[in-house]
């Protein structure tokens, strides 16, 4: 079974999990619980209510009762999430859900919205539907058609950069398509700032410079980068990571080239230790939304989180932002902003 970022898993004990990873283990395939069936839950699809969990009730949940989707791997040296082989009902995939919201005859206020923003970087950035879907609650049906967003995905890293640079440009004109404004912007740091790493001027600072999100119609939507199948390569395991504390580091990033990547990944030189043991760290990383394509090139800045041992033939090591969703006391930020 393939599956990639941005791909939900309905389960046969009625679960939806979220993908997060491009290699699995042969068992398994490594993802985050999102939905479950609760008598009270908010959303709802085909008759069952579903309530959405964070990281802590999503661990809580399965620990009491479904422990077979938890497993200690062997390459992270953590306790992960992964939906077992025999476990899965449907893999669902946001480039045929969008497929299935283009040809709906009826689609409602959400659906709408989810086309006209299709159609848009279709026209204005040249990207092929089929290497555009949607994803989020709209994938597997879970949405509120009056507040969800929109988490659209574009396939392919270059299709991903021409959609950012079209929206750059779109966002000028102030049509249908807008950058983040008004009230929408305490709504966005609510969501994505639980611990005050940013202040809320920062946050905007950073997020009017990505051009990754905007509003349609008074709907927010993300612009979600996963890799083409072509572009992804290896196996799980070929890596072995080993947590080994925490760290905090000021350095400079080399490259940024997969910025918006899950996860986003930067390659930094120039390191100097604030927190935490001296080693010769090359990478940082960021699993949380939050945190994709914070820096650029040539940037110096200052980063916390989780430090990781990889090994790879040459033992390297790595910062890691969004161990958690929350990602609580775990940032990157330039050293130098002054707003």
């Amino acid at each position: 079974m393939r599956a990639r970022p941005r791909d939900f898993i309905h389960t046969t004990d009625d679960l939806f999990f979220a993908t997060t990873n491009y290699l699995h283990p042969d068992d398994r395939i490594l993802s985050f619980l999102r939905y479950v069936p609760d008598p009270e839950g908010e959303r709802s699809l085909n008759g069952t209510r579903y309530s959405k969990v964070d990281s802590k009730q999503a661990y809580d949940f399965l620990n009491k009762n479904f422990p077979e989707y938890l497993f200690d791997s062997e390459v992270t040296h953590v306790q992960m999430m992964g939906v077992p082989q025999d476990r899965v009902k449907e893999i669902l995939h946001p480039n045929d859900r969008l497929k299935e919201i283009m040809n709906d005859p009826d689609p409602d206020k959400l659906l709408k919205k989810v086309v006209k923003v299709a159609r848009t970087f279709h026209e204005r950035a040249g990207i092929p539907y089929d290497k555009m879907g949607i994803s989020g609650s709209t994938l597997p049906g879970l949405y509120d058609p009056e507040n969800s967003d929109v988490d659209f995905v574009v396939y392919g890293l270059e299709n991903h950069r021409n959609a950012m640079k079209a929206f750059e440009e779109i966002k000028k004109e102030k049509g249908i398509l807008e950058g983040i404004q008004g009230g929408y912007w305490n709504r966005l740091y609510k969501k994505r700032i639980k611990d005050g790493s940013l202040s809320f001027d920062e946050f905007m600072w950073y997020e009017n410079r990505k051009h990754n999100r905007g509003i349609i119609e008074g709907t927010l939507f993300d612009i979600l980068a996963t890799r083409d199948w072509e572009e992804i390569s290896g196996t799980y395991g070929d890596t072995i990571y080993e947590p080994v504390g925490t760290i905090k580091v000021e350095c400079t990033v080399k490259d940024a080239l997969a910025a918006f990547d899950n996860p986003a990944v930067y390659n930094v030189e120039d390191v100097e230790i604030l927190e935490g043991s001296e080693v010769p760290l090359n990478e940082v990383a960021s699993f949380t939304h939050t945190y994709a394509g914070q820096v650029r090139e040539g940037e110096r800045i200052v980063a916390r989180g989780k430090l990781e041992k990889v090994t790879k033939g040459n033992v390297s090591y790595r910062l890691i932002v969004g161990t958690t969703r929350e990602s609580i006391n775990e940032y990157i930020k330039l050293k130098d902003l002054k707003l």
